[in-house]
């Protein structure tokens, strides 16, 4: 079971750098995107799309 969590951890955090990259996201203060955590990349993932919504 630990290996399936790990792996479905992995592809969602694939998923959320892969949707950053295109809507021009590719760091969070001075950290890359491949070293957030999963976490973080889901709020970078909310703010990026608020902005672009919203335009703020």
């Amino acid at each position: 079971m630990g290996n399936q969590l790990r792996k479905a951890v992995e592809s969602k955090r694939n998923q959320l750098i892969t949707s950053l990259i295109k809507m021009g996201v590719y760091k969070k203060e001075e950290r890359h995107l491949f070293q957030l955590t999963l976490t973080d990349l889901e709020e970078e993932y909310g703010k990026a799309v608020s902005f672009k919504k919203y335009g703020y």
